[in-house]
This record gives C-alpha cells, sequence and structure tokens, in this order.
C-alpha cells in the first residue's frame, strides 16, 4: 500500500559546526535520520552511507513484520560497510552514526533505532517520544539516578553507549511496530534539535499544523535562536492530513546529498577521533563514545564522584552563606547599640539604646534608663516629641535631651507641691484688749 501523507526534510551546519555530518532522508514510505561523528570527514562518510545503505527500503510490503525484519537487517549490516569504509580509508577510523527510521505499511509506523537521533509521535495534542536515547546519562534516569530534565544539562549527556560504527560488526539495534492513523504527525530529528529546543516548543510548533515544510522551518530557526552548536536535521511526516500525497518525489538533505563532495583531511588530526560528537555548551569538545566495559565503569565512577563533590560544594557553600549571614547580623546588630533614642513607656520618659526597627521577632533596641519623668506631666512640643521618639548622636546627646525635657516641666510639678506642703505656717499674733481695763 502506498502511504498517504505528506513530509519534509531540512538540514542546517548549525551556527558553530563547519561542516554538516548529519543526513536525512524524506521518500514515498521511507524516512531517516542519520547523525555522523568521527572527525571532520568521518561523520560525513558514516551518515551518508547509512542514507545511502537504507534508501531501497523504500517500497511497498506485504506485511509490518516483513518491513521490520528488512529494517533491522538493513541497519545492522551498514555497520559492515563502515568496517570496509575504515579499512579502505584508514583516515577515517572512527567513523560512526546514529540512525532513527521509519518505514510506512498500511497502517503500521515500522521503526528501527540506534544512537540518541529521536523519535516523535504528535497526537491527540500530546508529544511523546517514542525512541530510547542509547546514552549513558538515559542508562542513568533508568536506573533512577538522576531525572530527566537534570539528564539535560549532565556532563556526560552525549556519551553513546550503541551506535553504528567501524568497531562492532553486529550492534544491537531497536526495531518496533506502532499503529498509525490519520492526523498523526511524526517527527525525525537529531540530537542538535532535541539538544536545543525542548518538547514544550516542539508541541507548539506541531500543534500550528502548518504543512510539513513550513513546521521544519520553524523548528529549525528555534534551533538556531537557541545557537545551534551542533548540525540539526529533521523529517516531518504527516498521516493523511490536507494536502495528501501519493507519490512523492524522495528528498535528500545533509552530507548525504553530496557524497561526493566529502572533503578528506591529506592527514589525521593530532586530536582523537573517537566516537565523538559537538555537545550544546561547546561544540568543539568530544562528548560522544562507544565506551567498552572498562571505560562504563570508570564514567560510572567518575559520575558518582562528581556527585559527591557537588554535594560537598553544596554543603560548604550553605555552612559559608549561613556563617556570612550570622556574621554580618552580629556586626549590624553591635552597630546598632551604639545608637540612643529618647521615648516613652506609656509611664515615664525612658532612654532606649538600640534603633527603632525589628527584624522579626528580634527587637533592635532595649531600655537604658527610665529616667522617672511623668510622660503625662510633658508638655508640647517634648510630649509630642517623646511620643514619636527623639533620636539621640550618642548616649551624651540623650541625655542632654532628658534634661532639656526636665527643666521644661511645669513649677506646679509633684516635688514643689511637696516643699509647700511641708512649710509651718506661721501663728498671726492676737490684737490686746488690755486698755479697756
Amino acid at each position: 500500500m502506498v502511504f498517504e501523507g505528506s513530509s519534509a526534510a531540512i538540514s542546517h551546519t548549525g551556527r558553530v559546526r563547519s561542516n554538516n555530518q548529519d543526513s536525512g532522508y524524506s521518500g514515498s514510505n521511507l524516512f531517516v535520520v542519520a547523525d555522523g561523528m568521527g572527525g571532520h570527514a568521518g561523520g560525513d562518510v558514516a551518515s551518508a552511507v547509512a542514507i545511502s545503505k537504507l534508501q531501497p527500503l523504500d517500497d511497498h510490503y506485504a506485511t509490518p513484520a516483513q518491513a521490520e525484519e528488512a529494517l533491522r537487517t538493513t541497519i545492522a549490516s551498514t555497520a559492515g560497510d563502515l568496517i570496509d569504509v575504515a579499512a579502505q580509508r584508514p583516515e577515517l577510523a572512527g567513523l560512526g552514526t546514529t540512525v532513527s527510521g521509519i518505514v510506512m505499511v498500511d497502517e503500521y509506523a515500522v521503526i528501527g533505532h540506534i544512537g540518541d537521533s529521536r523519535i516523535y509521535l504528535y497526537r491527540d495534542d500530546a508529544l511523546t517520544q517514542i525512541t530510547t536515547d542509547h546514552t549513558f546519562v538515559q542508562r542513568l534516569v533508568e536506573t533512577g539516578r538522576i531525572t530527566p530534565e537534570e539528564a539535560r544539562f549532565h556532563p556526560r549527556r552525549s556519551v553513546l553507549m550503541r551506535v553504528l560504527g567501524d568497531m562492532d560488526p553486529d550492534p544491537e539495534v531497536d526495531t518496533f511496530i506502532m499503529p498509525t492513523r490519520p492526523g498523526d504527525r511524526w517527527l525525525l530529528c537529531s540530537d542538535g534539535l532535541s539538544g536545543v529546543v525542548d518538547e514544550l516548543h516542539m508541541a507548539k510548533t506541531l500543534r500550528q499544523q502548518m504543512t510539513p515544510a513550513r513546521t521544519a522551518d520553524s523548528l529549525l530557526k528555534q534551533a538556531l535562536d537557541g545557537g545551534a552548536p551542533d548540525n540539526v536535521t529533521l523529517v516531518i511526516v504527516d498521516v493523511g492530513g490536507q494536502h495528501p500525497l501519493y507519490t512523492g518525489t524522495p528528498t535528500i538533505v545533509g552530507s548525504a546529498s553530496n557524497p561526493d563532495g566529502v572533503v578528506v583531511p591529506a592527514s589525521r588530526s593530532l586530536l582523537p577521533t573517537g566516537w565523538f560528537h559537538p555537545a550544546r555548551a561547546a561544540a568543539n569538545e568530544p562528548t560522544h563514545f562507544e565506551p567498552d566495559n572498562d571505560y562504563l565503569e570508570e564514567v560510572i565512577a567518575e559520575d558518582r564522584r562528581r556527585t559527591r563533590r557537588r554535594r560537598t560544594v553544596g554543603l560548604a557553600s550553605v555552612v559559608l552563606l549561613i556563617g556570612a549571614i550570622v556574621t554580618s547580623f552580629a556586626l549590624f546588630y553591635n552597630w546598632t547599640q551604639t545608637r540612643y533614642y529618647v521615648g516613652s513607656d506609656e509611664n515615664t520618659v525612658v532612654i532606649y539604646q538600640g534603633i527603632q526597627q525589628s527584624i522579626g521577632p528580634i527587637s533592635l533596641s532595649t531600655p537604658y534608663e527610665d529616667t522617672g519623668i511623668p510622660f503625662a506631666d510633658l508638655r508640647d512640643p517634648y510630649r509630642s516629641e517623646i511620643e514619636r521618639t527623639i533620636t539621640a548622636r550618642d548616649l551624651s546627646h540623650a541625655q542632654q535631651i532628658v534634661e532639656n525635657v526636665r527643666e521644661s516641666l511645669p513649677d506646679s510639678s509633684p516635688n514643689a507641691d511637696e516643699d509647700q506642703d511641708d512649710a509651718v505656717p506661721t501663728p498671726t499674733p492676737t490684737p490686746d484688749d488690755g486698755g479697756d481695763e
């Protein structure tokens, strides 16, 4: 059965890389993305060889199971081709590629996958990652050591555990069959897209129901706006849709579109080749590698050491931060105790040490001296000023303010009344009436 739908493929070198090691294919029934690695020319050749090897699968199959077997066998046998290429051209030793492909058979999508390129399905307004990354950090996620969000920024996020290359003649390829239906949108992409554009923005773009070509352009623009430190390749496949194509001319993008143009350096670089691939943060760093068991154990041990260092540094940072806060508060509190102000405790005039503010339940002032001057006897302006409090430069200034307040008290103060009560009255002489005698 001929696939009824529409598709588009696009590939871009990115903003950092000098050549495109990705390849992509969009045909009548076959859709593939391959992300090459292994040096300046090795990656170009590897992804182009994979696309060339898979192209004959763009055909009709009697059953999905028949297509699955053909896809698995062809992808796995590509490793042998890469081994032959490396034997004939020693300067390409260490070349390799990821492969993520779909063969459409009737109402089914037959999927083959190895590496960390991805296949997503957008259905019922939800985006789902269909393939599982064959990476070291994915193993850490599966074993519960890190979260998926931590995996996005892990320093080993691009260490590959499985890949097509010249070191393993019998690679393990994931294949499976999924039902598909009209309205489904399939997205195949290299990590140049998935490593920069998150799934939330992918889903937002796919939701707009633009044509596959315009959707691919929009996703590519987002990757470029995000810095695009790696090559970006993607294929969009719509099942059914508004403009289904019953026959289509195959589209080949990336290095596979011009395999004869791949230039091999005259001499090998002094830098290690291996399974290297750019990271988002530093595109020239070797971050893809096909490790053996010893290397895997070393990386796991390194990850444990890194986790311990991170916890130690984090704990030390917390302790230092707490120490800095306590020291700063102590210095600030000591400074406040050099300040004074005159106020009232509602009964008498009081000299306070500190400032009037509080930090939560902690008051930054305490009574220093109760002057004994009744607040009720005060006259304005001292009464209203002390009610609001009077700030002093120092203790001597505060005591001088109190003396000024005391001198302003009325003469009829309680002390004056007591002096009058204690005075003994002098008797008045009585007139002498003796003259009447």
